[in-house]
């Protein structure tokens, strides 16, 4: 079959513009505030997920074939080329399901700006400033490429984390490398070609841990690569034949260009982005906080559950509603009877909760049989900005019903975590790695980002001596 040729590429060129052009007086101070606390939860996610024991694996292995010792892999006192710096550290802050995400774009994207984006400040001289720039353009696109493609995506078995954030790090490190708007659609274009990542990976594997540090290291190859004259698909978003939109949609029309520009310098998707309190996906979130109500308007435990039923919407139903069975820690993460068993027994669902013990809790496994997840096709049919809304139904075994519908969880975009939340769970976290003192340096220096007069700074915070 022929397939005609066109470069046409309006959104692709559109989005680089706005990225090459973004300047920092042009962030809104809401946003430029929204932001710093998004990056400062996502360095304590990295912390924490400094001595999980997939990310040693990937530190030990690439110090071994890399021996390139200029950037830091945060947590540790290693140190790694800039391409394998954002590898590892972007597995890092995905390493415990911790982190933020774009609910309606369905994407992490801390997970994929941030270590494209601390390297090129340790290679090359960047203000504080223009770091959180750098990282506005980052926020800003991902998120919009999720919006155009919408749940459809992930439904499909593509881990948009994964897919999606190639150009969410190609937009930050474009914008931090201050490269013109041609070479900012090639880095688009670059990084749009090496987009992948499967679904099949939440059950069980390590490999899902490491997608998001594959998605920037993508990312900062696109950036880096177009800034030495290495040319990309132009067209990666707009091209009928092949290009991102239509190939990983198997369809010239199941997703919708207009969301890649609209709004575009007005509408900032950063404030779209939420906060996770739970140790889990964000699928699983307002279920948790539904039971979480109820049992604050009437104390109920594991042994008065009869049964759980959640509604809502496929992606949810199909993400995190399987039949749970032990298959590791990855996979307890991303099921939601799991999650909500935890919940009823521990009365939390963070850190301490997943263990390998736990996991296979005999207990455990027997209260996640009585939660059962159905699709409510009302739910469905509202798209992707409510693909996380549930209506949950606990039947004690008094007999009483308890229901309650959540459209958003706590920390989520629409109910936004306080200051000192998103400080005290950094804290929490990053003390796991780094002393106090450092810590609380590092807070600072993020808080205070625009007074940085060298952005190398954080990541000379990030190393434990």
């Amino acid at each position: 079959m022929a397939h005609e040729s066109t470069t046409d590429n309006p959104y692709t060129r559109g989005i680089a513009e706005f990225v090459a052009n973004l300047t920092y007086e042009a962030i809104p101070e809401d946003v430029r505030r929204r932001l710093k606390l998004l990056m400062l939860d996502s360095l304590g996610c990295a912390l924490y997920g400094a001595d999980l024991e997939w990310s040693r694996i990937l530190q030990d292995k690439l110090s071994v074939i890399d021996t390139t010792r200029s950037c830091a892999i945060w947590g540790t006192s290693k140190k790694l080329s800039a391409p394998h710096a954002a590898l590892v550290n972007g597995t890092q802050v995905q390493g415990f399901e911790l982190d933020d995400v774009h609910r309606a774009g369905v994407l992490h994207v801390g997970a994929v700006v941030l270590p494209a984006l601390v390297p090129l400040a340790e290679i090359k001289p960047m203000s504080g400033k223009e770091f959180l720039t750098a990282a506005a353009a980052g926020y800003e696109i991902g998120p919009r490429v999720g919006l155009c493609m919408g749940p459809a995506h992930i439904a499909s078995g593509w881990h948009s984390g994964a897919t999606l954030g190639v150009f969410s790090a190609a937009a930050g490190a474009a914008r931090g490398l201050k490269l013109n708007t041609d070479k900012t659609v090639h880095a688009l274009g670059i990084a749009g070609t090496q987009a992948a990542g499967l679904m099949a990976a939440q059950f069980g594997a390590m490999v899902k841990r490491m997608h998001a540090g594959r998605s920037s290291q993508s990312g900062l190859y696109g950036a880096l690569f177009a800034d030495a004259g290495f040319t990309g698909i132009v067209n990666v978003l707009e091209s009928d034949y092949g290009g991102f939109c239509t190939t990983m949609s198997q369809s010239k029309d199941q997703f919708d260009l207009n969301e890649l520009t609209a709004g575009l310098g007005t509408t900032w998707q950063a404030m779209g982005v939420a906060l996770k309190f739970y140790a889990c996906v964000g699928s699983n979130h307002t279920t948790l906080d539904a039971i979480r109500d109820m049992q604050a308007e009437r104390p109920f435990g594991a042994k008065d559950v009869k049964k759980i039923v959640v509604h809502g919407s496929k992606v949810t139903m199909e993400h995190v509603g399987w039949k749970y069975a032990p298959q590791g820690l990855t996979s307890a993460q991303l099921n939601l009877p799991y999650c909500v068993a935890t919940w009823l027994l521990d009365g939390d669902c963070f850190v301490d909760q997943f263990t390998e013990a736990k996991v296979a809790d005999p207990a455990r496994m027997a209260l996640a049989n009585k939660v059962e997840v159905r699709e409510d096709k009302d739910i469905t049919a509202r798209g992707a900005k409510f693909r996380h809304m549930v209506h949950a139904e606990v039947h004690l075994n008094d007999g009483a019903v308890m229901k309650r519908s959540v459209e958003a969880a706590r920390g989520s975009e629409k109910k936004f975590a306080s200051d000192a939340d998103v400080v005290q769970k950094f804290e929490k976290l990053a003390s796991k790695t780094l002393p106090k003192v450092q810590v609380e340096k590092l807070r600072d220096a993020m808080l205070g980002l625009e007074k940085l007069k060298d952005a190398a700074e954080i990541a000379r915070l990030l190393v434990r001596e």
